[in-house]
């Protein structure tokens, strides 16, 4: 068990992979504020974590500004211009592909986040060339990373098509099969596209000569993305969610992210009247808030274009007390099937010495995505897309132009004595969950946050390694409490292993009022926290 938490003097960064924070680390040792360190840590996680996420995908964004306001960017792409129901249909699905071309159905927003992100550095005073912010993670592309022992240990959902997809073979395996950890890899195709990039703008991805490469290819391949769809999309600056607690402020993004159930789990939990934790009043009640928070997600979360109810309406006094009262504390509520909870992501955050703070989430969505590589540019695309329904009349229904649901969700808290901490978890469908027991175990029952990153968690409903609905917990739980949840009816699951992807690798820094800065990435991952 980890118990010592990372302090640093006065700036930190927290990354699954240690090349990750040592990039964050480089860019605040030379100057570089916080979100300048979050666009280099997010190009060099990129390619050195690329089951994880890629350019391919899509990212979200919250910034603390030191004064106090809270900004968040949402960079997630629309349906393609050829993605109709009748198109998937004719061609015989009854649902999103997982992977193959046509897995490869929305925009990837990540890079125009990136752009965004950016220019709202500048406006904090960042100076640093977009050359510097990249120039690590061309370096790692062109002259070779070790593969990860989290991608080298993976077990990969629908591995025959992830392996025939379009260009994946080539750029991945080694004699058809993942090569191990440590086995050198190089991506030059991808250097060459993240050069251009730093040269010539973000900008180019979308409406440039990167732009123009990367339509060519998904025509090729038969994906329903065209040309237009890259030239009109832009990444936008949306209001945060928030909600005020004892604590002080928890920020989450907006629909079409989850982020919603991530505040309804705290907003009713905290209503439970729990005081103690571990014990089986905290884990009890935190699953049975995220239910009722789940079901309240499921009925609101769509492309807020198209929503018929506004998030903010369920994060008041008299929704969030009703949910409390209707969880019975002697006895687990019956849980519907929810959507699987696939997802391959990345969580990553960082604090600079004004208090300028970040916390950011990249992703492909199930583990590289569609499978699909583009030649031209060596960019593996997500398969985002996959939450669309082909049902005209469901929730999240096909459409060209038409945002996902989004499982991932970056979160933030501002406490009432100055504290600003970003955290957040990957895990898909999890992540919610996961960054609740992270929060509470910190602010709620007194853990570091080394502590309460390392302790162990619990999922709720399905996940692509272990697909029954139950509620999942690490092996390293206490048997007692395993035991009493069962007696409360709840359909444990315990996990062979002591730490197990299956809950995701979670984050957590803390920017205390004195400056210095507590820091931790998950002992799950191939990371750490790093900082000055």
């Amino acid at each position: 068990m980890t118990d010592e938490t990372p302090v640093f003097a006065t700036a930190a960064v927290a990354a699954p992979h240690d090349l990750a924070a040592a990039t964050g680390e480089i860019i605040l040792a030379q100057g570089g504020n916080a979100i300048e360190a979050m666009i280099a840590i997010a190009a060099t996680i990129a390619v050195v974590y690329p089951h994880m996420n890629a350019i391919g995908g899509d990212g979200f964004w919250l910034v603390h500004e030191p004064g106090g306001r809270v900004h968040a960017i949402e960079a997630c792409g629309p349906a393609g211009g050829l993605a109709t129901i009748s198109r998937y249909r004719e061609r015989g699905y009854d649902m999103i592909p997982p992977r193959g071309p046509d897995a490869a159905v929305t925009v990837a927003g990540a890079v125009a986040g990136w752009s965004l992100a950016l220019d709202m550095a500048r406006a904090f005073g960042g100076k640093l060339p977009r050359e510097l912010l990249l120039a690590d993670a061309i370096r790692l592309a062109q002259e070779g990373y070790p593969v990860s022992s989290s991608e080298a240990g993976y077990t990969y959902k629908e591995w025959d098509a992830l392996a025939t997809a379009p260009g994946f073979a080539p750029a991945f395996l080694s004699e058809g099969r993942m090569p191990e950890a440590g086995t050198l890899r190089r991506m030059t195709a991808l250097a060459d596209t993240l050069g251009q990039l730093s040269h010539a703008g973000f900008d180019d991805f979308y409406r440039g000569d990167i732009g123009r490469e990367i339509a060519a290819d998904l025509e090729r391949i038969g994906s329903p993305i065209v040309r237009k769809d890259l030239e009109s999309y832009r990444a936008r600056v949306v209001k945060p969610l928030s909600l005020g607690t004892r604590h002080g402020t928890l920020y989450n993004l907006p629909p079409p992210t989850q982020g919603l159930a991530s505040l309804l789990i705290f907003g009713i939990f905290e209503r439970l009247g729990v005081w103690s934790g571990e014990g089986i009043a905290h884990h009890h009640g935190l699953i049975e808030a995220t239910k009722r928070a789940f079901a309240i997600r499921d009925r609101v979360v769509t492309d807020p274009d198209f929503a018929t109810e506004d998030p903010d309406a369920f994060l008041t006094e008299a929704v969030l007390a009703r949910e409390a009262a209707r969880i019975d504390m002697t006895r687990a509520a019956p849980f519907p099937l929810p959507r699987e909870a696939d997802g391959d992501t990345v969580w990553m955050g960082a604090i600079d010495g004004t208090g300028l703070a970040v916390s950011y989430i990249q992703s492909v969505f199930w583990a590289f995505g569609s499978g699909c590589v583009l030649p031209a540019t060596g960019i593996h695309w997500q398969n985002r897309g996959m939450a669309f329904s082909l049902d005209p009349s469901s929730r999240n229904p096909l459409m060209p132009g038409r945002r996902p649901f989004h499982t991932l969700n970056p979160a933030l808290a501002v406490f009432r004595d100055g504290r600003v901490a970003p955290y957040g978890a990957m895990g898909g469908e999890g992540q919610a969950q996961f960054q609740t027991q992270v929060f509470t175990r910190y602010a709620d029952f007194g853990m570091s946050p080394a502590q309460a990153v390392d302790a162990p968690r619990w999922l709720l409903g399905r996940a692509w390694q272990a697909p029954a609905p139950t509620l999942k917990m690490e092996s390293r739980f206490d048997p007692a409490l395993i035991r009493a949840l069962a007696a409360l009816g709840h359909d444990v699951e315990e996990l062979d292993r002591p730490y197990a992807n299956t809950v995701g690798h979670a984050g957590l820094l803390v920017k205390h009022p004195g400056g210095r800065v507590e820091a931790a990435h998950d002992p799950r991952s191939d990371g750490g926290a790093r900082g000055l």
